[in-house]
């Protein structure tokens, strides 16, 4: 059996794998965890593992299906079992049965039975099988007092008494008394019939289904054959999907500057960037800057001119329409008072806003065009570039590292293959599977033995049938014949032949009854004892797994060995392991290693220790430096600039004066609306020049707006827009860029002194992903181990195989036997004695009662008046 241990030993440390490694990757991972709450930063937690995919274990398909449906004949197993449950209605003696083996062990002599605990022991099986030993001695007074009645009723018929006489009294209810007797013996006829054909229904379902063992014979062998091939494989399996996991940590190792680099700079950026991209900000304020000061020296160009135009334009009008008033038809008196309210009107045709006086903006945009020589957003560009090429920083930097841990994952792959093939399991399985053909040979060489005794059985239990079949015989052919020869005007002396045949063929039957009806019954009542007792002791507990409750009785077979199943196995009784476990996950056709709890058995350690779960690989991981110092984020030249920026002037530019003078009207009064009312007021004057020449001044007037005062408010409109954008970027213009330099300054003070902080907080988490993806790998043997890799389907299946065989096959066939039997035997007392009472009716008598006349004339006189006498018949010459 050297195979068998090679393969526990296998099995168990793929087990232990699993648990030992996950033991330690918990510590490893709770003193992570504590480093964590260590560090006074706040830490994000690990991305998570991108789960793998192992496949599935090569599944073994068992053809064993221990499954049994008896059919119609199930029925009768249901009586049966009612029947015993009748008889013993009480539970399993589940402790006393312990109790008696726990005594038994030690070898208990006859005398030692007196003692009160082995008395009480006893009276409890008594009590137990109360309900058997009623029935058996029952049986037992049937097969002593069947005979013995037998053997008076004989001898007292042979003296002509019990029915031996040759005459029949004459009554006036013979027709129904014998009409009773044949329709009694008719029905119990039918029931012993009935009972012939269960006992030989039983009897044949007990010969076929013993055939149909063999079927379960072969499948089952055929599945342990399955199982020893199967398993190699599938540990060879589970060996190669290491290289998946492998795979899948070189991949990361190869991709460890965009993994580790790309965390640690998404990890630096939530400082860098944001001081970065206010830095590109400013950047872009300078260019806007250049561009407001380009805006607001042309607008204010513009406005300057076009005030001096629209000054000379607006005096040169408001003189030629004082002349137009002057005209004397404006003194008329109607037209007076229009005329004057024009003339009041003509000081609002002037300049309001006067933007001669604001200073220029040359100096600051010259400064600002000296500053934006400097390049700043490419300077920035450039940082951006520096701090987004750490990934490639710590590839250069881990190179060392990452070649070391691809050999210790190689060395570990070698390891865990070497050592699967320390154990010769390929070898100790063929030597199981040349066993099985063995076995399953010398199995098959005592079929024909079986299918011989089986025969023996059979015709042994026919023979018995055979017996009950000739008494039915004798009491058929007596009702037929009696029945058929029965003749209502023939007196008892005077019958025929064929009713005498049949008298005589029911007493036939009555004798072979007293015959074969006690050894019948002894038949009965042995089957009875012992099917009885198999299938309450032995198959409903079996059914129910009680029976394994007993085997697992801890101490049950010594005081000292607590467990009989791992003290057989593995001569260790204290594992916590039994026989009603072991046949469960069986069932559920989970895995050998589970089923037997085979992770209790070995420790390996010392190996996990240099392989999956690898101690140095992380001290290796822990020793990764990454050094940023070479980032830089803003040359020299970017900051002189920045602070060249805030020294241009653009912050002393007085934006309340012409802030000032842009919210000033460009005129006095909006010269539409006076052409307008200038209009309305020549409407109201009479026809003629003086209409016509104040209507031609509104035309000028509404050039002058056209032409001049429009340009002029899209310049207004433009400086405002541009002095509030100066103003707004000049507001506190030293501050901004102190605090853009200060922070520039921070973020390189973080890449240079605390990045490696970052970068060993990183690294955890990187080598937290990587240990995940062998943490992965070691679950998956582990719940591989537990459900597919060496099912034990076969081993419940042979359990539940030998319980159909012993249970439904053969002892639910016995009871169903003895059960039929049974009842047949029973009913052959009633038949006895019926057949008895109606021969009397059929047989022809000796002697027969003659009725004399009397000559009374009262119409009572033929019963009160007639009496009977003896009298034989005449001599017939023809019978």
């Amino acid at each position: 059996m050297l195979w068998t241990r090679w393969l526990v030993l296998l099995l168990c440390w793929w087990g232990a794998v699993n648990a030992t490694t996950t033991a330690e990757n918990g510590q490893y991972e709770l003193a992570k965890q504590g480093e964590s709450r260590a560090d006074p930063h706040r830490q994000r937690s690990p991305p998570p593992v991108e789960p793998l995919d192992f496949g599935f274990v090569p599944a073994a398909v068992y053809d064993t299906h221990a499954y049994y449906e008896p059919g119609a004949i199930g029925i009768l197993f249901h009586m049966v079992h009612a029947f015993l449950y009748a008889v013993q209605p009480n539970s399993f003696p589940k402790d006393l049965i312990v109790k008696v083996i726990q005594q038994n062990m030690g070898g208990i002599k006859f005398h030692e039975w007196r003692k009160p605990d082995n008395v009480v022991l006893l009276l409890e099986g008594a009590y137990y099988e109360l309900g058997f030993l009623v029935c058996a001695t029952i049986g037992v007074l049937f097969v002593v007092l069947v005979p013995l009645v037998g053997m008076c009723f004989c001898v007292c018929r042979c003296c002509e008494n019990c029915g031996g006489e040759m005459h029949q009294r004459q009554r006036k209810n013979t027709d129904c008394r014998r009409g009773f007797f044949t329709a009694t013996l008719i029905a119990t006829t039918i029931f012993i019939i009935l009972g012939v054909l269960v006992a030989y229904a039983a009897n044949h379902n007990m010969s076929s289904h013993i055939k149909n063992t063999r079927r379960f014979i072969n499948t089952n062998i055929r599945d342990l054959k399955t199982f020893a091939n199967n398993t190699p494989a599938q540990i060879e399996y589970m060996t190669a999907q290491y290289t998946t996991a492998k795979n899948k940590v070189l991949s990361e190792l190869d991709n460890i500057g965009p993994l580790l680099g790309g965390r640690i700079h998404s990890q630096l950026e939530k400082e860098v960037v944001p001081s970065l991209d206010t830095a590109l900000r400013m950047a872009g304020a300078m260019r806007e800057a250049k561009e407001a000061l380009e805006s607001v020296s042309s607008s204010l160009q513009v406005l300057q001119e076009g005030t001096d135009q629209l000054k000379d334009s607006l005096s040169t009008e408001r003189a030629s329409l004082s002349n137009t008033l002057s005209d004397p038809a404006c003194t008329n008196g109607a037209v007076s008072p229009s005329c004057n309210v024009i003339r009041s009107s003509l000081f609002q045709l002037g300049i309001n806003a006067d933007f001669s006086k604001l200073p220029d903006v040359d100096y600051a945009l010259e400064n600002v065009n000296t500053v934006l020589k400097t390049d700043l957003s490419n300077i920035i560009q450039k940082g951006y570039s520096s701090f987004n090429d750490t990934p490639r920083l710590v590839k250069e930097q881990t190179k060392n590292i990452v070649a070391g841990v691809k050999g210790m994952l190689d060395k570990i792959g070698n390891e865990i293959n070497g050592f699967t093939k320390m154990f010769p399991v390929e070898a100790s399985l063929a030597n199981f599977t040349i066993f099985l053909n063995q076995g399953q040979k010398n199995i098959e060489s005592y079929y024909a033995q079986i299918d011989q005794l089986d025969f023996y059985r059979w015709i042994g239990c026919v023979a018995v049938l055979c017996t009950v079949v000739l008494i039915l015989s004798f009491n058929i052919l007596g009702l037929l014949c009696g029945t058929c020869g029965y003749d209502k005007q023939a007196t008892p002396t005077t019958r025929g032949c064929l009713s005498n045949t049949g008298g005589n063929l029911l007493m036939a039957g009555v004798g072979f009854s007293f015959i074969f009806a006690w050894v019948l019954m002894a038949i009965v009542t042995a089957l009875f004892l012992i099917g009885g007792n198999v299938e309450k002791l032995l198959c409903e507990p079996l059914a129910s797994r009680q029976l394994f409750q007993i085997i697992d009785t801890p101490f049950l077979v010594h005081p000292a060995k607590k467990n009989f199943l791992p003290g057989m196995l593995f001569q260790n009784p204290n594992i916590d392991l039994t026989l009603g476990s072991m046949y469960r996950e069986c069932y559920d056709n989970n895995g050998l290693y589970h089923a037997l709890q085979l992770e209790t058995m070995f420790n390996i350690n010392s190996f996990l220790n240099r392989t999956v779960y690898n101690k140095d690989l992380a001290k290796v991981f822990d020793s990764v430096e990454v050094d940023l110092q070479d980032i830089s984020l803003l040359e020299q030249a970017g900051r002189d600039n920045l602070i060249n920026f805030a020294n241009t002037g653009i912050g002393i530019i007085d934006y309340e004066a012409y802030l000032a003078e842009v919210n000033k009207g460009i005129t006095l009064v909006d010269l539409l609306t006076f052409a307008v009312d200038l209009e309305g007021q020549a409407d109201q004057l009479p026809r003629g020049a003086l209409e016509n020449a104040l209507k031609g001044h509104a035309s000028s007037i509404r050039q002058i707006h056209r032409e001049l005062v429009v340009p002029m408010e899209q310049a207004m409109s433009t400086l405002n827009q541009s002095i509030k954008l100066l103003q707004k970027t000049s507001s506190d213009l030293p501050v901004k860029v102190t605090n853009i330099l200060s922070a520039l300054d921070a973020s390189e003070y973080l890449i240079s002194n605390n990045a490696s902080h970052v970068v060993k907080q990183e690294t955890k988490n990187y080598v937290q992903s990587l240990v995940g993806y062998f943490k992965q790998y070691t679950n998956w043997v582990h719940d591989s181990l537990i459900a597919e890799v060496a099912q034990c389907k076969p081993i419940s299946n042979i359990v539940d195989s030998m319980e159909i065989v012993a249970c439904s096959f053969i002892a639910d066939s016995v009871n169903t036997f003895w059960l039929g039997l049974g009842l047949s035997s029973i009913l052959l007392l009633p038949s006895i004695i019926i057949s008895i009472k109606l021969a009397k009716y059929y047989r022809r008598m000796d002697t027969e009662d003659v009725f004399e006349e009397s000559y009374s004339s009262s119409p009572y006189s033929d019963t009160l008046f007639r009496f009977p006498r003896a009298s034989a018949p005449s001599i017939c010459v023809d019978c």
